[in-house]
């Protein structure tokens, strides 16, 4: 145990010949600095330029990762680190491995991720595209504040620091660009100790362009923290939908509305109907995607949430459904009825128009509730496992 390093520094590399010397030696700077017992990690891709060679060449340990991406790159790296804690980077020359004392300190001080944040230390010119800079990064580190409370200012920062118990814990399973954002959607989810260090951002030492592609790459990370925040995806939108089509539904219901430049009538009230059913299906998309994400161990456990699911047992939304559908068959027999005492002649459309949306979104909204009782029965019959 004595002789286990305390810190690992773990760089992706796929042909980085042209930088890989100076991250390795500014590393081996900052352990001593740090006075910090550890090693270096270089975790390769695929690389066919010499830069395994190099590494090993300059004291580094090389991880041979075959399966492509730099997600898997670093979870090749990261497993093989033997150090308490783990401290990752770019091997591009665009961090400066020499000054991981602070990263180092917050560690020691029992945080679980120390992240780097560029915008509080620095970005040199020409170190970060004006869109990544100004919209990219920004927008997209708001979003993951915004979807998960997180603390987080620099969501997509390439350098930071955990401990690989915490690591091991967070259970990251994406292999692309987007690993980065999941590491701290995860931690955050799970209430790791989370906190910020300045640092400065330097301009890409290769001549070859970066392995980043700023719009797929960006759009890869913004659909991960969609796809982790099923509340935003779809609970928060359906709400909307249903109150917004709620609203004018029941004012459309008795009679048409005038609004001067315009009468809203009963097209009105069926787009206002559609929506509001809209809406229903996307809470109930919610609910499917939290259990099923839940079982599965890609969002924790909730009690609470699981409480709530128990409680809609399979009678109770089978009872409600056919509630619903009994109220849609009603208000058709109603209109059937209404039109059979006016000797099945011509009537106001308006009227009888109204009473068939509303027997039209009862039934459908109690065939949805009915399939989906089912459904979340089926999802019911593997428990998550509880904390």
């Amino acid at each position: 145990m004595e002789n286990k390093p305390e810190l690992s520094i773990v760089m992706p590399c796929l042909n980085e010949i042209e930088t890989l010397e100076v991250c390795i030696k500014k590393a081996q700077k900052g352990l001593e600095k740090s006075q910090v017992k550890g090693e270096i990690i270089i975790a390769d891709n695929g690389s066919t330029d010499g830069s395994q060679a190099l590494a090993l060449s300059l004291g580094a340990k090389v991880v041979h990762v075959k399966k492509k991406g730099y997600g898997s790159a670093l979870l090749g790296g990261i497993e093989a680190a033997q150090g308490k804690y783990v401290l990752m980077g770019d091997s591009d020359d665009s961090y400066d491995f020499s000054e991981i004392s602070a990263f180092v300190a917050k560690l020691r001080e029992g945080e679980e991720l120390v992240m780097g944040n560029r915008f509080k230390g620095g970005i040199r010119e020409k170190a970060m595209p004006f869109l990544n800079r100004y919209l990219g990064n920004p927008v997209l580190s708001f979003v993951g504040r915004l979807f998960f409370s997180s603390p987080v200012g620099d969501f997509h920062c390439g350098m930071r620091a955990f401990s690989k118990a915490a690591f091991q814990s967070w259970n990251l399973q994406t292999s692309g660009m987007e690993f980065a954002t999941e590491m701290v959607v995860k931690a955050t989810l799970l209430k790791s100790k989370i906190t910020e260090v300045p640092i400065f951002l330097y301009p890409d030492g290769r001549n070859r362009p970066p392995h980043l592609r700023r719009w797929r790459d960006g759009w890869r990370h913004l659909r991960f923290m969609c796809l982790y925040a099923p509340a935003w995806l779809f609970l928060y939108p359906g709400l909307f939908l249903m109150a917004f089509g709620l609203f004018f539904f029941l004012i459309l219901l008795k009679q048409p509305l005038d609004i001067g430049v315009a009468v809203l009538d009963i097209t009105t009230l069926l787009y206002s109907a559609l929506i509001f059913l809209a809406g229903f299906q996307a809470i109930l998309f919610y609910f499917k995607t939290r259990i099923y994400a839940g079982q599965q161990g890609f969002l924790p456990y909730s009690p609470t949430f699981f409480r709530l699911f128990d409680y809609f047992t399979l009678e109770r939304g089978l009872i409600t459904g056919g509630i619903l559908c009994l109220t849609g068959i009603g208000a058709s027999f109603f209109s059937l009825n209404f039109w059979a005492s006016h000797n099945f002649g011509q009537l106001e459309a308006s009227s009888i128009i109204r009473i068939g949306i509303m027997a039209f979104l009862s039934l459908l909204m109690g065939i949805q509730v009915i399939f989906s009782s089912l459904f979340f029965s089926i999802l019911g019959l593997q428990k998550p496992p509880e904390d």
